[in-house]
């Protein structure tokens, strides 16, 4: 009788989207941590060509440290300000490597050189793994939710201590909604009117 009045209020529902969850944020640790993983090999290779780079060096090496300092445990997804801080952290990695491909692109010997394309190529492929990973994990954190706040599992829910769960966000979406400037200098050709 007890089963079938959990079954019946959503508590089997929250318990597969609960999991689900977990799995997927389990696939995004797991590539945040390939990357973290690459991202040694990569700076010292870019040292041996770019030594006076150290500025751009030392904060991808500091971001590496940050993001992989936070302690990521499945728990982080039930504290949003833990899952903010740890998003903002990966964010600000993301952003250190930005700059550090820019730096690159100074040096043709070490774009030609084969182990940093090596580890550019299996950086990009990781990039591509963490957004597919992100993506997954915010498809299950929408499902999970919409659990959690539907009647009548929104009491089970309650019942049972299962909240609404943190998602990823965008860090600063009046920048991103905000149409670019295109300003091609005001100069007309010749012969324009």
């Amino acid at each position: 009788m007890l089963a079938a009045t959990l079954s019946g209020c959503g508590y089997n529902d929250l318990q597969r989207a609960d999991e689900q969850v977990k799995a997927n944020w389990s696939e995004v640790l797991n590539q945040y941590q390939r990357r973290a993983d690459l991202i040694p090999n990569l700076v010292n290779t870019v040292k041996g060509y770019a030594s006076h780079e150290q500025d751009t060096l030392t904060a991808v090496v500091n971001a590496r440290a940050q993001a992989t300092g936070i302690n990521a445990t499945p728990e982080l997804v039930n504290d949003p300000e833990a899952f903010a801080k740890f998003d903002a952290a990966q964010q600000q990695l993301t952003s250190a490597l930005s700059r550090l491909m820019v730096v690159v692109e100074r040096y043709p010997d070490l774009k030609a050189n084969e182990n940093f394309r090596d580890l550019q190529a299996q950086l990009e492929g990781t990039e591509n793994r963490i957004t597919v990973a992100r993506n997954r994990y915010i498809k299950s954190v929408q499902d999970y939710n919409v659990i959690v706040r539907s009647f009548p599992s929104n009491l089970t829910a309650k019942a049972f201590g299962y909240p609404v769960k943190a998602n990823f966000s965008v860090a600063n979406e009046s920048a991103i909604s905000t149409p670019p400037t295109v300003d091609f200098g005001g100069n007309k050709p010749a012969g324009a009117r």
